[in-house]
């Protein structure tokens, strides 16, 4: 599908190293917007980002830890000096660690914290003024925060993987009712099962399992299916924002 509005536009893609990320900053480039391309993963960005240039598009490949506040501050400044202000950007950075809350894997609450939430927040912050100033020079602005639909629907042993994503979709309104209002859209997107490098993650095979025989039973949305809603949301006229989309498979309840 052709989202021609999406031409021209200066977006910034998070977790672009793989999966929604990628596939997200792949749609972005070939309907001609700039990408910056921010994750931890060098060598996943370099690759990807010479792919889109060899497929004509324009990508920046920028490695930064969402965690880490000195690094989201050197990532922005690159993004800065290579294209200027952005106008579109993509909170999609998380992970996805699984386990009991009993077997007390503070490790694990940490990471899923600073990445799905704390990150997802610095982002926000070091792009919000470029959104602002898209939107009061009439430009179409966006921020999209990749949720999930464990921000609704209760899993056992994903309860704070599940808690870091409600917050996620709360700070989407949150930040909605701040934007909003100076023509800035914030969309927040939740997906059901979807196959991307999350489930690789996993360190308990008993849920890993688990994780692959839903994927088995009930059939994964693909990460490219994920990318062209964002495309489509991203690429309505300015008016209009689709302030909160939950996307599932059929055969998912």
């Amino acid at each position: 599908m052709s989202y021609a509005t999406l031409a021209g536009r200066t977006a910034v893609v998070t977790g672009a190293a793989s999966g929604m990320g990628a596939a997200t900053a792949r749609l972005f480039a070939a309907q001609g917007a700039r990408v910056a391309l921010l994750a931890r993963r060098a060598d996943r960005l370099a690759e990807l980002a010479a792919k889109i240039s060899a497929d004509g598009g324009q990508a920046l490949a920028v490695p930064v830890d969402v965690t880490d506040q000195a690094s989201v501050n050197a990532a922005t400044m690159a993004v800065h000096q290579a294209y200027g202000l952005v106008d579109l950007v993509v909170n999609n950075a998380g992970v996805m660690l699984p386990n009991p809350v009993a077997a007390g894997r503070i490790d694990e609450w940490t990471r899923m914290v600073d990445t799905n939430l704390t990150g997802a927040l610095r982002i926000a912050r070091a792009f919000t003024a470029d959104l602002l100033g898209a939107a009061a020079e009439g430009r179409t602005a966006d921020l999209v925060n990749v949720s999930s639909i464990g921000a609704h629907v209760a899993f056992p042993n994903y309860a704070v993987y599940g808690a870091t994503k409600a917050a996620l979709t709360q700070l989407s309104a949150g930040l909605r009712t701040e934007l909003g209002p100076r023509d800035v859209r914030v969309t927040n997107i939740e997906p059901g099962l979807t196959a991307t490098e999350l489930g690789d993650h996993l360190d308990n095979p008993a849920l890993a399992e688990q994780l692959q025989g839903m994927h088995e039973a009930i059939g994964a949305l693909s990460a490219e299916e994920i990318a062209d809603l964002i495309g489509f949301v991203t690429s309505r006229p300015a008016h209009l924002n689709l302030s909160q989309v939950v996307v599932l498979p059929t055969r998912q309840a």
